[in-house]
């Protein structure tokens, strides 16, 4: 959906760039769901899964920049707090591991859920606050990507939280 959300952008039409973010975010959704329903759960797929979502989110950021850079003017703290949590997990997964990682944690998941809504809110013009709210939530579960990058001594693919990190490390040492 990346170059179609792009040519929606250049072509300056937001309200068809919301409904096709809107469709994007609902067939990865979709995918993951039925990944998990029919057992099909690959670390391929993991990892593709992870490819799709860093792409589609960087090309969020700019298509917003290039729709509504007032908006993003206004807002650019959270909007710079909000790209960097997608990209600084990324880029040290990549240091350390020498690949992109694919935790796809519970926080990750409910920040994508409350930045989705908080965009459209934010550029339909109806609120900004949820914006700024969506950014705490974006900067937790960046933080607890890094953790759990720090914490492990090999990539892993579907680790749900830190804590189920720290569980298995304590585990490993007492065994």
């Amino acid at each position: 959906m990346a170059p179609v959300l792009f040519y929606l952008a250049f072509s300056q039409q937001p309200y068809w760039f919301i409904g096709v973010l809107l469709f994007a975010e609902f067939t990865d959704v979709l995918d993951g769901f039925l990944a998990r329903t029919l057992n099909q759960i690959t670390q391929m797929g993991a990892h593709l899964d992870s490819w799709g979502d860093f792409i589609i989110y960087s090309t969020i950021a700019i298509c917003a920049w290039i729709l509504w850079p007032e908006i993003l003017l206004r807002e650019s703290f959270y909007f710079i707090v909000i790209v960097l949590s997608f990209t600084l997990p990324a880029l040290i997964g990549f240091i350390k591991f020498h690949r992109f990682t694919s935790y796809h944690t519970w926080s990750v998941k409910l920040a994508v859920v409350i930045t989705v809504v908080a965009y459209i809110l934010l550029f339909s013009g109806l609120l900004d606050w949820p914006f700024r709210l969506a950014a705490l939530f974006c900067l937790y579960a960046a933080i607890e990507q890094i953790a759990i990058t720090l914490l492990i001594q090999h990539e892993h693919v579907d680790v749900r939280t830190v804590w189920q990190v720290i569980k298995s490390n304590r585990k490993n040492k007492s065994d």
